[in-house]
């Protein structure tokens, strides 16, 4: 069993989403776990209430999105894998700091007790500015795997970094033999 949380970036949800059918597709069961951003917030991109609808129906199970069910995923309810797509600054630099106010930093904290990998795709547009300090800090914790990232806009948002997320399967497979996939950033 894999968790796989959303977190806010709502404009890379869908490509998330297929990313997260394809881990399907493969035989993996997934658990999905959800801020409470995008358990309950419309955008212009849709309406929560059917992206969580696509996702529970897509993984045949209700999604987790208050922080007392996210606590027993650690020793209680482990899991092989969790993966964080998209991940925001926010819970980025929530994460670098022990900061567990979350349904998602939660369900990272109960994980990340058990020793198994965590994967993060971030989608952040302070990622080479404010967030920079927390990929460093990340990149040097056990258990923790950064989906390979980019500039999507190096002109007019050139703080911003974006997983290139077609890559999520590999690092997940690095991830799972200790392994962060190479290059870094591309």
């Amino acid at each position: 069993m894999l968790g796989f949380a959303f977190c806010g970036s709502f404009c890379t949800h869908q490509a998330a989403l297929s990313e997260m059918k394809r881990l399907l597709e493969t035989g993996y069961e997934i658990q999905p776990i959800f801020s409470e951003a995008v358990y309950t917030t419309d955008t212009r991109f849709g309406k929560a209430e059917d992206f969580v609808r696509e996702v529970e129906d897509a993984c045949r199970r209700k999604a987790i999105h208050r922080i007392v069910d996210a606590e027993p995923l650690g020793p209680k309810n482990p899991m092989e894998a969790l993966i964080i797509c998209p991940c925001t600054g926010n819970t980025l630099a929530k994460l670098a700091n022990g900061v567990t106010d979350t349904p998602v930093c939660m369900a990272a904290k109960a994980h990340l007790r058990c020793d198994r990998p965590l994967v993060i795709a971030l989608a952040s547009n302070d990622a080479l500015s404010a967030n920079l300090k927390n990929i460093a800090t990340l990149l040097q914790r056990k258990n923790l795997y950064f989906v390979p990232m980019r500039q999507d806009d190096p002109i007019g948002k050139p703080h911003s970094l974006v997983a290139k997320f077609s890559l999520l399967e590999p690092t997940l497979s690095g991830a799972m033999e200790g392994k962060q996939l190479r290059n870094l950033f591309l």
